[in-house]
Order: C-alpha cells, then sequence, then structure tokens
C-alpha cells in the first residue's frame, strides 16, 4: 500500500512550487535531514540536533513491540477498566487521535485522554471511572509539565484511597525521558511501569514513540501495523527519490512556498473518521513554524462554506479516507478546487495509514520550516503563558488570598471591527467542552468566516496552551484572539497545595492573556454568565 496525493491543483503557484523543490534539490536539504545535519535550519544545532530522532524511531519501537504485546496483556489481566492518560499537547494529542479514530476495540479497557485542568472536566472523568480499576499514565517528555503532575497528585489521592497499602502505584505509569522529575516520582512511587522514551524526540514529533505507542497498544491498535505503513512513508520519502516522487518533500515545499507567497493560512479538510488527525496537526504545524514572526496558520475543523466567502490567503489540503461516506465533502472541495483555490488531496487507503500520514507530515514540516527560515524544534514562546500562569498562581500561595479577577475585557464586535483580509479569528475557550458547545462554536466560526471571510481557529484551553500558543504569540502578528471564560460549575482540591483546578484554569486564562498582550496581539477577553452553548450563541448577534 503506498499513500500518495490523488491529484495537485496549485494554478499560478505550480512554477513556484518546482523552484522550491529545484532549490531543494541543489541544496540537497533531504539528504542532510536524514543526515541529522541542523544548518539545514540554522548554523547553531541548540534544540535541533536532539530533535531529529522522529527520523528512526520507529525503528526502534519496532524492537520493542514484544514489550508493548506483553505489557497491554498484563494490563487486561490485571482488570483495569479504563487507561486515563494524564498529558498536554504533543504527549497526549497522537493519542487523542488514536482513540478518536479507532474507538473502544473489545477486549480491552477503554481509553480516556485527559488533558484538562478545568475543575468540570475534572469531574466528569471522576464521576466515569473506578480508581480501583484504572489504569493513569502520567504522559510528560520533560517530566516537569505542570499539567500532568498536578492531575497525578489528585489521582493519586483518589487510588490511594481505595487500594491495598502501598500498591497505589500498580495503578500508575510513566511515559517521559530517563532522569526527568517524573521519572524519579515514579520510582519513588513504585508506579506499575516506566517507558523512557527515546531522548531525542521532542514532545509533538513523538506520536510514532511510546507517547502515542504506549495507549494504543493498551486499547488494542495493531501498532506493528501502524508502524510498518511509517515506515512505508519513510521509504517514500528517502533522498533517492525523485522530487515529484517523494512524498514529504513535496507537500512541504508546497507549504512552504504557500506561505511565503501569503497562503499561509493551511487549511485541512478531513472525512469524518479521522477529524482529529486536524487536532494533531494543529500543533505540529502552529507549534513548528508560528516564531520570528513568521509562520504558517493551521486551520482544523473549520464548517464548509461556499466558495466566495474563503479569502485569498488560504491553501487547502484534504485528507481523504476512501472507505468514508465523502460524497458531501467532495463536492465542497470540487467547488473550492473550481473556484481557483489551491487544493492538494491526500488519500488513505484506511485508518492505519495514519501511520503514514504522522510520519508524511512531519517530514514535511521539517522542510516547510527550512523553506520559510525557522527552526521547527523549538518552541521559544510557550513559555511565557507558563511563567505568567506561574507567577499567579504563587502569589495565590503565598498570600492565600485571591487571583486578580478574571473579568471581561473587551467585546466581541470591537475585535471584530478589525476583521481585515490577511488576518485570522482565534477563538480560545476556557469552558468545558461538550456536543453542544461544539456546535455554538461552529457556528460562530462559520458566521465569522461568512461575515468577513476570515480564517478561523478553535482550541480548548489548556490544551492550546501547548500547541497553537506558540504561533500565537511567536507568529506573523495577524490574529484576532477572543478568549471565552465563565465561572465554574463546580470546583476540585488538588491535595498538597493551597490552591484548586479551577484557580489553575483561571490562571492559565489569565496568563494566556497577558502573553498575547504583551507580544502586541489583539485580545477580547468575554466573561460569559453561565458556561454553556447558549451563552455562546448570544455572541452570534455581535457578528455583523
Amino acid at each position: 500500500m503506498k499513500p500518495a496525493y490523488v491529484e495537485a491543483n496549485l494554478g499560478r503557484y505550480d512554477s513556484d512550487v518546482q523552484a522550491a523543490l529545484d532549490e531543494l534539490a541543489r541544496t540537497d536539504v533531504i539528504r542532510r535531514i536524514w543526515l541529522k545535519d541542523h544548518t539545514v535550519w540554522k548554523p547553531e544545532p541548540e534544540q535541533i540536533i536532539d530533535r531529529l530522532g522522529w527520523l528512526t524511531v520507529t525503528g526502534c519501537m519496532q524492537e520493542q513491540l514484544g514489550i508493548l504485546q506483553a505489557f497491554s496483556q498484563q494490563v487486561k489481566d490485571a482488570g483495569f477498566r479504563h487507561v486515563v492518560l494524564l498529558g498536554v499537547g504533543g504527549s497526549s494529542l497522537g493519542a487523542e487521535v488514536l482513540r478518536q479514530t479507532f474507538g473502544r476495540v473489545p477486549g480491552y479497557p477503554e481509553l480516556i485522554v485527559l488533558d484538562s485542568t478545568l475543575p468540570e472536566t475534572i469531574k466528569a472523568v471522576t464521576d466515569i471511572i473506578d480508581p480501583a480499576r484504572t489504569l493513569f499514565l502520567v504522559s510528560s517528555k520533560s517530566g516537569s509539565t505542570a499539567e500532568p503532575l498536578i492531575l497525578f497528585r489528585y489521582f493519586w489521592g483518589l487510588v490511594e484511597k481505595v487500594a491495598a497499602k502501598g500498591k497505589a502505584g500498580d495503578n500508575f505509569v510513566a511515559i517521559t525521558d530517563a532522569g526527568t522529575p517524573l521519572a524519579t516520582l515514579a520510582e519513588e512511587k513504585q508506579f506499575r511501569h516506566i517507558f523512557a522514551n527515546p531522548a531525542d524526540v521532542g514532545g509533538r514529533y513523538s506520536v510514532l514513540s511510546y507517547f502515542g505507542l504506549v495507549p494504543g497498544e493498551l486499547i488494542g491498535l495493531d501498532v506493528s501495523l501502524l508502524l510498518q505503513r511509517a515506515d512505508n512513508m519513510g521509504k517514500g520519502c528517502a533522498p533517492d527519490r525523485s522530487r515529484l516522487d517523494n512524498h514529504c518533500s513535496w507537500l512541504g515545499a508546497c507549504i512552504g512556498t504557500m506561505a511565503l507567497k501569503g497562503r499561509d493560512k493551511l487549511t485541512l479538510i478531513t472525512s469524518p473518521s479521522v477529524r482529529s488527525f486536524g487536532l494533531w496537526v494543529e500543533q505540529l504545524i502552529a507549534e513548528s513554524t508560528g516564531k520570528e514572526g513568521k509562520g504558517i496558520i493551521p486551520v482544523a475543523g473549520e464548517p464548509l462554506v461556499s466558495p466566495g466567502h474563503y479569502g485569498n490567503d488560504r491553501f487547502f489540503v484534504y485528507l481523504r479516507l476512501i472507505t468514508d461516506n465523502n460524497s458531501d465533502i467532495d463536492v465542497a472541495v470540487n467547488a473550492i478546487r473550481a473556484s481557483g483555490q489551491p487544493v492538494i488531496i491526500l488519500e488513505m487507503a484506511d485508518k492505519y495509514d495514519l501511520g503514514a500520514e504522522f510520519f508524511r507530515w512531519e517530514l514535511a514540516t521539517a522542510v516547510a520550516g527550512s523553506v520559510i527560515g525557522i527552526n521547527p524544534f523549538n518552541q521559544p514562546n510557550v513559555q511565557q503563558a507558563k511563567d505568567a500562569t506561574e507567577r499567579f498562581l504563587k502569589a495565590f500561595s503565598s498570600l492565600a488570598t485571591y487571583l486578580p479577577p478574571l473579568e471581561g475585557t473587551g467585546l466581541l464586535r470591537d475585535l471584530l471591527t478589525k476583521a481585515v483580509p490577511g488576518r485570522y479569528f482565534a477563538i480560545m475557550v476556557y469552558l468545558p467542552q461538550t456536543p453542544s458547545m461544539d456546535e455554538a462554536l461552529t457556528e460562530l466560526r462559520q458566521k465569522v468566516i461568512e461575515r468577513y471571510h476570515i480564517a478561523t481557529t478553535l482550541g480548548y484551553g489548556p490544551r492550546f496552551l501547548h500547541s497553537t500558543g506558540q504561533l500565537h504569540k511567536g507568529g506573523t502578528n495577524s490574529g484576532l484572539f477572543l478568549q471565552l471564560t465563565a465561572s465554574h460549575k463546580t470546583d476540585v482540591s488538588i491535595p498538597g497545595v493551597p490552591y484548586t483546578f479551577g484557580n489553575v484554569a483561571d490562571a492559565q486564562a489569565l496568563g494566556d492573556r497577558e502573553a498575547l498582550r504583551a507580544n502586541g496581539r489583539e485580545v477580547a477577553s468575554v466573561r460569559l454568565p453561565v458556561a454553556d452553548a447558549a451563552s455562546v450563541k448570544q455572541l452570534l448577534a455581535e457578528v455583523c
């Protein structure tokens, strides 16, 4: 099975892409990437040379298949009903894609990915599971990421109440680099297992390592087949492949060239069964390219509208699973293509072709980074929001008082007065995700597209802080940012600290707002009266 693009309609940009491919060939970029040559991107090796392990990680993981399979059987034999992954960003998004794409395999535990600090979400997970029969995967490359560690505190407390003395660790697994604070914690608490990931694999490039494969194996996926498909794509992206036949360099040249030509709104359209793939691509593209005042804006999950509502800053990629019912999407994509917008169609034979797509997009993103002239492996601006959040929480802890008020600081209608061609509208939601909330936010996105003809993005906090957050602050200053918050209907305490999950979520929203403004971004923070879909729909009247 050989994944490849089905059709590419680049119009007047075809010659530009050919020129980019010529330059990649002249400078031997693909061969140099495979040789892990940091000078493809920057003269300095820092935060590059130690982050290229994803190129060959599939071989390493294939050697671990026996260990993964034996561990999965051990978990089944232990009678665990749920696996709850505690992580955020690159440590969780790949697993979330696998969960949503493949669903629950009969006879295996059900996977829940918890990447939120919202107390309502945490309580909802708590209500579903039996702590005694739940395996918790604490997932963090650095082993110091705040969200999974405070989530661990909470669930450890629940397990300790029901486990035999000294046996709470049997319900926990760590996925991290060797020698991290999390690895040390796991040893001290006698976790059931510690999966030490290859240190040269970065978070958003880690889906084909333990971070994606452990949860995948635990829920019954054929991990061997997933890796095989990735390997097949890797062979199709080898340096000896011709320019047009190299699946990854061709896509990377297209993405990078389009961005340089002003078509920096990379709009991903997917078949229904692989819709969640957009979450992963969103982080990969945004966090890899959104820096130094440059960047490619990934647009995922956007409602399809008539072609006349799209601006001339778009570039469309349609990921088409041939086994899905794609009739309505095919019609919409054909109309977009007929309107003259640049469109690429990529085809998947079945769901396991996700392995191939993971690798294709990783290498294509690295290539696109070389085309636009950035280091695609660091995330210099993510720390800004983290630092601000930590400062708010430290002040709260030391004073034992209250956080600064999380109140509204602007109106949507005023923000949208700046909605001119070339800009994009980013909705940042610190509200519980529900089907009705998704529907209301989709309606808001559609109305903005149709009224202002600009691209829209949507992210739930704090997940997006480790995804599009880098782009928001370090990329092109073209975003219009709408932050949505509301009072918490409930709150959940965190053992050992003076603040609650509600305090953490509010501090993250405050920290993100501060970091955006420090970078000169246009932000409207709207405090909804109630955290529900009806309150979101009231905002529709301001889109005028």
